[in-house]
């Protein structure tokens, strides 16, 4: 049986679906389980919401629509666990387990409901979930759910028979995991943008969401990490770290550091880009390296995390890894010198 099928069956025999996906969502999550409630909602009739364990940032709440059932974890705790009790399937998207559901886990893990995974990351938990679809060669988990919408039996590839609010938020998911078609893209890839603009998906309209329509802090504060906070070692890394301060002083908000990482591997000197986000306990931390070199595998061996070869995530834990926020860029330093031999 086709995992398709094996969803679309799984769903039928549903009453109530909790819809999540990990934490700090970016555009995928957002993108993939909006189009994953709007599907429920709209063509398949279930009572149905998305569960966030934190807010979605400002850049990218254009995603979401005005009375949607979407709820933060970290806003409405106690919504969403009544919410979750009563549902008869779980979704997870875009992560690989429920511990990247922060918050949310111990209410997931709890649930007596059916469980499906749906994603792109490596080292997917099958043991933990009832379906398991997975496809780490993919460039997000919104082209994963497209093609697996396409072969359900209501749709049977005719994208007129989805929301053009469906078709939109797969769109715009793709294009920020792509980081606007630079990287991870396959033939499928582009073969999904084309079939969605010829199904009447404005792109245009999609950009201008992402790419020009932040605050005027953003764009300061890109200035400010790039000219005073980005050190470029010479072993090919380069590392950019903001601070609380840093950030009480441009008014930051979550998402807008969204794309910074990328920037030093504009640099035909650096190999490997890290940009360290302070929060109350730890640095938040993303990786993006060029081919040849694995920002998954440092993730994982230094950083806690892990994700794909050339974009991964983690965590660096005060009080466990470092002692205090001062010690980032020694641990860094002594990290990245020992993994990427100079």
């Amino acid at each position: 049986m086709k995992r398709a099928e094996e969803l679309e069956k799984i769903i039928s025999a549903s009453s109530v679906v909790t819809v999540t996906v990990h934490t700090h969502p970016d555009g995928d999550a957002i993108g993939s389980g909006c189009a994953m409630l709007r599907y429920l909602r709209l063509i398949k009739g279930k009572k149905a919401a998305l569960i966030v364990p934190t807010a979605i940032p400002t850049s990218l709440s254009f995603i979401a629509e005005d009375g949607e059932a979407i709820f933060s974890f970290s806003d409405a705790p106690q919504e969403c666990q009544e919410w979750i009790a009563a549902s008869d399937l779980v979704i997870c998207q875009d992560c690989n387990s429920f511990s990247r559901v922060t918050g949310v886990e111990p209410y997931l893990r709890a649930s007596n409901a059916k469980k499906i995974l749906i994603d792109h990351h490596l080292n997917p938990d099958t043991e933990s979930f009832d379906l398991v679809i997975s496809k780490i060669d993919i460039s997000s988990t919104c082209e994963l759910l497209y093609w697996t919408l396409k072969e359900m039996s209501d749709v049977e590839g005719d994208l007129k028979k989805l929301p053009q609010s469906c078709l939109d938020a797969l769109m715009t998911g793709m294009t920020t995991d792509t980081n606007n078609f630079a990287n991870s893209v396959s033939p499928s890839t582009l073969t999904m943008a084309s079939e969605l603009l010829a199904a009447g998906v404005d792109r245009d309209k999609i950009l201008n969401c992402i790419y020009n329509n932040y605050r005027e802090n953003r764009l300061r504060l890109m200035g400010f990490m790039l000219h005073d906070k980005m050190t470029i070692m010479a072993n090919g890394v380069s590392y950019m770290i903001l601070d609380k301060i840093t950030q009480e002083r441009y008014g930051f908000e979550y998402g807008e550091s969204e794309g910074f990482v990328n920037m030093p591997l504009a640099l035909a000197k650096v190999n490997v880009s890290m940009f360290l986000t302070e929060e109350d306990t730890k640095f938040r931390v993303s990786i993006r390296s060029k081919r040849g070199f694995s920002a998954n595998s440092f993730a994982m061996k230094y950083f806690n995390g892990g994700g794909h070869e050339q974009a991964a995530g983690g965590s660096l834990y005060f009080g466990k890894d470092i002692s205090s926020p001062e010690e980032a860029e020694s641990y860094i330093i002594s990290s990245s010198k020992e993994y990427f031999a100079e």
